[in-house]
């Protein structure tokens, strides 16, 4: 069974806030993103604020899916769609709803999984030729395959959800074929 989280607005509006007065939460967080009780030892926050170029945050991301935080992965993409040029925002978005779509398989919650993993395949589609060596048609193939996957009972290893963001480099390349 599911469990669902929701936040019950305090009376005295005593949530944490930061200094624009945007809710903010400062319990510490599993590493599939759920809070947990204050005082527990969780996976470190992303900032905020944080604010990378597209290769650091693509970089930053990766390292974040290949530990299996996804949670957390998703949270330097959304930094990077808030913060970046209008233009870029749907990539942005696709690829940090890509990054929720996987933490919803890890929480075993494949009805969220679907509902995200489809926005990402619409946005990534439908943004064109993406940059910065994003393998967008990668990262659709894969989404494809996990939602064909939700239609069987087939569960889904961890190894699955380890997708690539960007295509390998030239060099990269050349050096995988030497080994």
């Amino acid at each position: 069974m599911m469990e669902v989280m929701a936040d019950a607005p305090d009376a005295d509006d005593s949530r944490d806030r930061d200094e624009g007065g945007r809710a903010r939460n400062a319990r510490p967080r599993d590493r599939f993103g759920r809070p947990l009780p204050m005082g527990s030892v969780g996976v470190p926050r992303i900032p905020d604020d944080l604010e990378l170029p597209p290769a650091e945050t693509l970089e930053y991301a990766q390292q974040l899916l290949d530990a299996g935080l996804a949670f957390n992965a998703h949270e330097v993409l959304e930094a990077a769609w808030k913060n970046g040029p209008f233009a870029e925002r749907m990539l942005w978005q696709g690829l940090a709803q890509y990054a929720v779509g996987l933490t919803h398989i890890q929480r075993g919650n494949r009805k969220g999984a679907r509902t995200l993993l489809e926005r990402a395949v619409h946005r990534l589609t439908a943004f064109g030729p993406p940059p910065y060596g994003i393998d967008s048609a990668g990262l659709v193939a894969r989404a494809k395959e996990l939602l064909a996957i939700f239609d069987t009972d087939t569960p889904i290893a961890e190894e699955r959800l380890r997708v690539r963001l960007t295509l390998p480099s030239p060099t990269a390349r050349t050096e995988d074929r030497r080994h």
